[in-house]
């Protein structure tokens, strides 16, 4: 068995985690990065998240044969995880352990192999923990012991298209994997307890989404009671009180992520849980045990690789830069769902500014008005922006349209600084191209009085 101090040990190869581990590895410093799953090297985005789920939605979008992209998509995240994994081993400063972490005490980590045996003992100066987050399993007869039910993880690694896909929950995650699967041929069902869909949007944007989704053959069961899960179907009670049996080769639950905090022994040590089980840390990402941080979906903030890239800035900026930056500066935070076409925000929805009582002019574009939809063959969707009145900044834009992914990035820096809707009006931009469509949208003909 290993006994190691080490200056800096951090528990999980998440996107956070791993940067952290180069960048102090670089630096000289003594690394050592603990993940339990060999298959997670590079954390959830290359693995089992973003990037196959992207590669597949893309070759789906382009007609390939599941089976075939499937089979890509594997050597994809192969390469990827290997590449990761000697990102951080071939330094001369770190190391990586397979096992499972567990906490001794405050500075303390026990590793312990896949029998539960103890291989190796740390104790680190400080610690950085970046252990993600974990599918939520509601509590369903039947889900835990259903030979077909499973998780985002489980459904990435089908080598075969199943031809009747049930999916409970209509969330972001839900509505990616129902849009892909329908472009590979799959039946799909998606079911929720709650009636409202997409709630957190604006009603022009969600009655748009659904239509479209509907029109690709994708059925709908809102406001249902799921009653029970077997090998082959899901059985609900329907808004008439009627039991329904719905065919399913495989039942994706897709009911949201917590922190990935079990069996962490934090009980151990004096960090402080949050209610859902996220480790409390303040705007500097410290926990409440000096020398202890927390990267990640681990923390119970925005569940993105993108922002655990950006937690890797605040703590690398606070142990090596000007101590300047935190999670207070994290403000307009685009987000995309990869449904077709996708679904892009930042800041202030119509929803969001009347339930502040914030003034603001709104302006709309059908996405059929932008000529690179026709070019892409793709001119379903709605662009939608508010504008203050005052100063005319961007308070906030919703895009569903084809690359809405890209175009919002520049809406987000747009917002950051501070710059008027005119000035994204009046640009020259390259054409054909989505992002031009915002001279029209900004147009005065399009400004909803």
């Amino acid at each position: 068995m290993k006994k190691i101090d080490v200056k800096n040990i951090v528990v999980g190869f998440g996107k956070g985690g791993k940067t952290l581990a180069k960048f102090l590895a670089v630096k000289g410093e003594s690394v050592v990065v603990i993940e339990q799953s060999p298959r997670m090297y590079g954390g959830t985005c290359i693995n089992i998240g973003c990037i196959p789920s992207k590669f597949l939605i893309v070759n789906g979008e382009k007609g390939l044969k599941f089976t075939e992209a499937a089979e890509k998509k594997a050597m994809l995240t192969g390469n990827l995880n290997l590449k990761n994994y000697h990102m951080i081993a071939d330094e001369a400063t770190a190391e990586v352990i397979d096992g499972k972490a567990k906490f001794v005490s405050d500075h303390e980590i026990e590793v312990m192999d896949a029998e539960g045996e103890v291989i190796a003992q740390l104790i680190g100066e400080r610690i950085f923990i970046n252990t993600g987050a974990t599918p939520v399993l509601p509590p369903i007869p039947g889900l835990v012991d259903s030979r077909n039910v499973v998780t985002s993880t489980e459904l990435m690694d089908l080598k075969q298209l199943p031809e009747h896909l049930t999916i409970i929950g209509s969330g972001y995650i839900g509505l990616e994997f129902a849009s892909m699967f329908a472009s590979y041929g799959s039946k799909v069902t998606v079911l929720d307890i709650f009636d409202n869909f997409l709630p957190r949007d604006d009603e022009d944007i969600s009655k748009l989404v659904r239509s479209d989704l509907e029109s690709r053959g994708i059925i709908f069961k809102l406001g249902v009671k799921i009653d029970a899960i077997t090998d082959n179907s899901v059985e609900i009670i329907n808004k008439e009180g009627k039991k329904v049996s719905i065919l399913s080769d495989k039942i994706l639950v897709a009911t949201g992520r917590k922190p990935n905090t079990a069996g962490l022994g934090l009980e151990n040590t004096n960090i402080q849980l949050g209610q859902r089980g996220e480790i409390v840390v303040n705007d500097k990402l410290e926990t409440t045990v000096q020398n202890v941080w927390a990267l990640g979906d681990v923390h119970g903030g925005l569940q993105f690789t993108y922002t655990s890239l950006d937690d890797f800035r605040i703590v690398s900026n606070n142990l090596y830069g000007d101590g300047k930056r935190s999670l207070s500066d994290r403000k307009n935070v685009p987000t995309s769902v990869f449904i077709t076409p996708a679904l892009s925000k930042v800041g202030l929805n119509e929803k969001d500014a009347k339930a502040a009582g914030i003034d603001y002019r709104l302006f709309k574009l059908a996405a059929t008005a932008i000529p690179k939809s026709a070019v892409l063959n793709q001119s379903k969707g709605l662009l939608k922006a508010l504008v203050d009145p005052e100063t005319d900044k961007i308070l906030g834009i919703t895009i569903y349209a084809e690359e809405s992914y890209e175009t919002i990035n520049l809406i987000s820096l747009a917002i950051e600084v501070g710059l008027p809707y005119t000035l994204l009006r009046d640009k020259i931009y390259t054409h054909p191209t989505m992002t031009e469509a915002l001279n029209d949208l900004f147009a005065a003909k399009n400004e909803v009085k």
